[in-house]
């Protein structure tokens, strides 16, 4: 199922992605650093959403308290509490 997340706090806009039997796939963010958040959506194509969230969860950009992959898996733990 395809699922689309707003950002806040960050570069990034929005992020787009896709979820089936907990698996994440085609991640695609709309703003921010293209180059870092096309090779994060690579990185996790394929990880399940528990291990995306535990790799990603509270990392910051600069002197932000979140950064991209950290929306991320927030986007992801709101998308599992809402199945």
């Amino acid at each position: 199922m395809r699922y689309s997340f707003r950002t806040q706090g960050t570069c990034s806009r929005v992020i787009e992605l896709d979820i089936e039997n907990g698996v994440v796939s085609n991640v695609v963010f709309y703003g921010g650093c293209d180059g870092n958040l096309k090779g994060i959506s690579q990185l996790v194509e394929g990880m399940q959403v528990s291990e995306v969230i535990s790799r990603l969860k509270g990392i910051r950009c600069g002197t932000k308290p979140t950064s991209c992959p950290d929306q991320l898996a927030t986007a992801l733990e709101q998308v599992v509490s809402i199945k």
